[in-house]
């Protein structure tokens, strides 16, 4: 999506995308991954993700990187924390508590940006974007990211053409595809979550599934 979409939808604070509580597969799963407490994580198009808060809780270094610069200012705002203001490169950079929110493009990162991230959190970024955009991103990772960095990934799918997104429907297909022979990928769960999803009910889904994914960046 165009820039100027997602700026409007923090402006109007029409985020419904946006949770509450801390995403129940992070918690499952995370620790399949088998990091080190001081892993440096990555959370692209991160928003206010009470995901972060957790994450660090572990002992992880957070780097989020979010488009829309009242999305991280109201994270340190809602944690009452007041964060450290910088620049780097192309981002405007808030820091606190082991927690960094980089305001700019995802697509401005550089790999020496992230090269001791050693992990990799995504739940809203790829089912933000459509499918030109997708592809880039999905390239963007394998280009960015270091060898045998891992991660979590969290899709949706359903029949697109029952709604526009966002969120988009991904199938396992374009993750495959996607990911390509850069990331090793395993899938951990396909879960039908239609039934608590009353939103998608209401739009006329007829199916929708979430699936989480473990990735590990091929050497």
């Amino acid at each position: 999506m165009h820039e100027d979409f997602w700026q409007a939808r923090w402006a109007r604070d029409e985020i419904g995308f946006h949770q509450e509580q801390v995403n129940p597969y992070l918690q499952r799963f995370w620790s399949q991954l088998q990091l080190s407490a001081a892993s440096r994580v990555l959370v692209p198009l991160c928003g206010k993700s009470r995901d972060m808060l957790w994450l660090a809780a572990q002992g992880h270094r957070v780097l989020g990187i979010e488009l829309a610069e009242k999305a991280v200012v109201d994270f340190f705002a809602e944690q009452q924390l007041e964060p450290q203001i910088g620049q780097r490169g192309a981002f405007r950079t808030f820091s606190a508590q082991g927690i960094e929110l980089w305001c700019g493009d995802f697509f401005a990162l550089r790999p020496e940006d992230v090269a001791d991230c050693e992990a990799l959190y995504d739940r809203a970024a790829l089912i933000a974007l459509p499918p030109a955009m997708r592809s880039d991103y999905l390239a963007a990772l394998g280009r960015l990211l270091p060898d045998g960095c891992r991660g979590l990934l969290v899709t949706l799918d359903y029949d697109q053409a029952q709604m526009e997104g966002p969120p988009f429907a991904v199938p396992d297909a374009e993750v495959h595809a996607g990911l390509g022979d850069a990331w090793q990928i395993q899938l951990l769960e396909r879960e039908d979550v239609l039934g608590s999803n009353w939103k998608f009910l209401k739009r006329g889904i007829e199916a929708l599934h979430e699936s989480v994914y473990a990735l590990t960046r091929a050497g």
